[in-house]
């Protein structure tokens, strides 16, 4: 039998599959080797690249956007959540978009005046110290960002404090060399006076969803519920 007819006969769909898998394991392993923190904007492209388990719909479910709220976005990378969200806000709502990197906030606004989006506000700004007002916000989510952040206890202080009372904070993780674990979110959201009442994925890529601590509802390293063990393990 000749060595080709002994060859396993060429099927397009298994290796098409098999291509696609091996550029996403490179584009993936490609974020990993260049990740830095904050994420410089000449490698932008890759952060429109969508990660497994931090989807737009699980965010959707765990921020939970209303028409009229005012809400805001700590590190929006190209605007992947950002596009998404402000919509759901509408005009009479406003999503507040900060980041230390001018070329990331331009590059965003200008793909919000692409959609046609005019309710997409950008600030220059540290996010240890936010330029607004107490209680100015009824949410806020920050994807893959807060592991980047020098002092994630600090950050997490200061966006309780421009929440209304009440309001939601959603943090997204996914497991790269700055990820914050659960496991330390619930330390640091303890710190800010803030608990962990949700979460959505398994702990390398993981919706948070925060909540200002009340006495009525203990946070997870104070006695919590028999069931809040699945905040940790998924």
């Amino acid at each position: 039998m000749s060595a080709i007819s002994s060859q396993a006969p060429f099927k397009p769909g298994r290796n098409l599959k098999w291509t696609v898998a091996a550029g996403a394991a490179a584009a993936i392993g490609a974020w990993w080797m260049s990740d830095s923190a904050p994420y410089p904007y000449s490698q932008h492209w890759l952060l429109d690249l969508p990660l497994p388990f931090l989807t737009l719909r699980r965010l959707d479910g765990v921020l939970e956007a209303r028409p009229g709220e005012r809400i805001l976005e700590i590190g929006p990378g190209t605007g992947l959540q950002s596009l998404h969200v402000a919509p759901q806000v509408g005009s009479p709502g406003q999503l507040d978009i900060v980041d230390i990197q001018q070329p990331m906030l331009d590059h965003v606004m200008r793909r919000a005046a692409d959609s046609g989006l005019t309710n997409i506000v950008p600030t220059l700004a540290d996010a240890h110290r936010l330029p607004f007002a107490d209680e100015a916000f009824d949410a806020a989510y920050l994807v893959t960002t807060l592991g980047e952040i020098p002092d994630p206890a600090l950050t997490l202080r200061e966006l309780r404090r421009v929440l209304k009372p009440g309001g939601r904070l959603v943090v997204g993780e996914f497991f790269d060399r700055h990820q914050v674990r659960p496991a330390h979110l619930i330390g640091h959201a303890s710190a800010a006076g803030l608990r962990v009442s949700r979460r959505v994925g398994p702990p390398f890529a993981y919706y948070a969803r925060l909540q200002p601590h009340t006495a009525t509802h203990p946070t997870l390293t104070e006695g919590a519920p028999p069931d809040s063990a699945s905040l940790l393990t998924g």
